[in-house]
């Protein structure tokens, strides 16, 4: 019989009618000829209400009490719920995160799964039993119990949908399902059917809403299928599985985080073991950063930028300050009310000219772009925060995601069209769930090199809206498909702009951006036919702070220099010396355990 889980949240069982409406929707499952696993949070603020209460007695309660306080929450919602199932007609059994076996590790508060037994549940569900289960707690190996953290009871319920290899996860919220944006801000923003775990984990800004991005990652591990769904109707919400041999759309859906601060270190020497240092120290202080970039350095020395959420700048500009004395930079700089924008599709792997398509659409806004970094199916933009709101909106229609069959609307010279040839790869997940020794390891799924691409680098462009249009619509018309792309903070009024082609289409490249220089008075391009781009993939780089120092501790260790970097919420690529590519496969590959 196939296992079915699902998941209520707290505004699901807020109150007796909304537990006995949830308690409905597991029995109709079961009647169905489903096992159905339960999983239920606290009751609506019942979290809240019992933070108050610890903190009426003491404003620096001990994590090890907290995680007793709060895991009461839990337990009242699933002996609620189990009375309502037995009212309905069917059996039903209230299991504690111990009862069920979820063993964590020992950090209060915010502990991770290291392994959960299936024996009890399995025996139960049998029997006839609908297993209501407590989310967001567990237990360690010392038998104290034990919190998940941020998103805890999602990844409850999706960890118990792996171990029991369910059929579907349904995640019950107060939502439709996931959007093409947020929907408090663009009205149009339509409910997407279906989306990747890769779109979701890219999208995670829009995610927070619905799934913390903690369980999205584990479902991908673990190929669990999820669906969000309203819990007030009927209404299908949103798959979120693994993406299908052919895009929907172009671009899925339009994500933006309004509070982001820019830290840049201007002259960083451009040697191995650079990058190496500030990531051990940001990792170290446990400082998670987003948008990471280093453009190609010029006269030995390189520019890094990185932004983090802006409440994390004191205590990242401590940490960069330290270590900028250490480096010897020339100086570290900082910029506040900012806000990222970035879209998100895996048709951008098969079709050119999506960014500048997007480059225009902000052009046309008049809106100017600091910073970009991509991936394979992101394109991220670092814009003044009093802009954010104008260019979602803009973005959204301009993509057409306010349309029912997404048709694209004529933007004049930015064409998205069918790349010709090189069409990059979608990610293939290693099936190495078994080389893992906890549920929530840190996970990089893959190392790549690839060595058949070439760089670009414009330098001396005018920091004005349009000049990034101009350059990839340049390319764009071509029909050359573009990968990596980098702006770095301008100087001195003057933004340089690097990309990699396809190395066969580097000659066909240089001649479609002969016109724009030309045109552009002060610019110069460079380029360089042989290059590497590693490709570091996995799911949670972002949630797990260390991965990035170890990349570049590995590569220092092997005297590689970083030339090029920019990151995503799942993918760190990094361009290096072709001649070096093999030498820094093999010892990634080896430092995360995939050779």
């Amino acid at each position: 019989m196939s296992v079915i889980v699902q998941k209520f949240g707290g505004t699901s069982v807020a109150n007796a009618e909304k537990i006995r409406h949830a308690a409905s929707r597991a029995v109709e499952a079961k009647r169905r000829g489903h096992d159905v696993v339960v999983v239920v949070s606290a009751r609506g603020h019942k979290t809240d209400e019992l933070i108050e209460l610890a903190h009426g007695i003491t404003q620096t309660p001990r994590p090890r009490e907290m995680d007793m306080l709060l895991s009461t929450g839990e337990q009242e919602s699933v002996a609620l719920m189990a009375m309502a199932v037995h009212e309905l007609g069917e059996e039903a059994i209230s299991l504690t995160g111990a009862q069920i076996g979820v063993l964590t590790d020992t950090t209060h508060t915010k502990a991770r799964i290291v392994s959960i037994s299936t024996e009890r549940m399995r025996e139960l569900l049998a029997a006839g039993n609908i297993v209501i289960a407590a989310g967001f707690q567990g237990v360690d190996s010392s038998m104290n119990i034990t919190t998940l953290g941020r998103g805890g009871s999602d990844t409850t319920a999706t960890a118990l949908a792996a171990v029991l290899d369910a059929e579907l996860c349904e995640i019950y919220t107060d939502v439709e399902g996931v959007f093409t944006t947020d929907p408090r801000l663009v009205s149009s923003a339509r409910k997407v059917e279906r989306i990747s775990y890769d779109e979701m984990l890219e999208l995670a800004s829009l995610g927070a809403g619905v799934m913390h991005s903690r369980s999205i990652e584990f479902a991908k591990k673990f190929s669990v299928q999820l669906r969000v769904r309203p819990s007030y109707s009927d209404g299908p919400g949103t798959l979120i599985a693994p993406e299908t041999d052919e895009a929907n759309s172009i671009v899925t859906g339009v994500a933006f985080v309004r509070n982001e601060a820019l830290i840049t270190l201007v002259g960083l020497p451009d040697q191995p073991g650079v990058m190496s240092s500030l990531f051990t120290a940001l990792s170290g202080a446990r400082i998670p950063v987003d948008m990471v970039v280093q453009n190609v350095a010029r006269e030995g020395f390189a520019n890094v930028s990185f932004t983090v959420a802006e409440d994390e700048l004191p205590a990242a500009l401590r940490v960069v300050t330290s270590a900028a004395e250490l480096l010897k930079v020339q100086s570290v700089q900082h910029t506040t009310e900012l806000s990222k924008v970035s879209i998100v599709g895996h048709g951008m792997q098969t079709h050119t000219g999506v960014a500048a398509r997007m480059f225009q659409i902000l052009a046309d806004s008049g809106i100017n772009i600091r910073v970009v970094t991509t991936s394979e199916i992101k394109i991220s933009v670092l814009i003044d925060r009093t802009r954010c709101s104008d260019a979602v909106e803009a973005v959204h229609s301009g993509f057409g995601l306010h349309l029912p069959d997404r048709t694209l609307p004529d933007v004049g010279q930015a064409a998205i069209r069918p790349a010709s040839v090189h069409a990059a790869e979608a990610e293939v997940v290693a099936d190495i769930v078994s080389r893992l020794e906890g549920m929530e390891s840190i996970l990089v799924s893959d190392v790549s090199a690839d060595t058949q691409q070439s760089r670009i680098t414009v330098t001396g462009l005018p920091d004005d809206p349009g000049v990034a249009r101009d350059v990839f619509a340049a390319i764009g018309e071509g029909g050359v498909l573009v990968d990596m792309i980098i702006q770095n903070v301008a100087r001195d009024g003057r933004a340089s702009i690097s990309f990699t082609v396809p190395g066969n289409d580097l000659d066909r490249s240089l001649q479609l951006l002969q016109p724009f220089l030309d045109a552009h008075a002060g610019t110069t391009l460079t380029f360089d036919r042989h290059i590497c781009k590693l490709t570091i993939a996995g799911i949670g780089l972002r949630s797990h702070t260390d991965v990035g120092r170890r990349v570049f501790r590995t590569l220092a260790e092997q005297q590689i220099n970083v030339e090029m970097l920019n990151t995503s919420e799942i993918k760190l690529s990094i361009v290096i010396a072709v001649a070096q590519a093999d030498r820094a496969l093999q010892s990634l590959r080896s430092e995360f355990g995939l050779n």
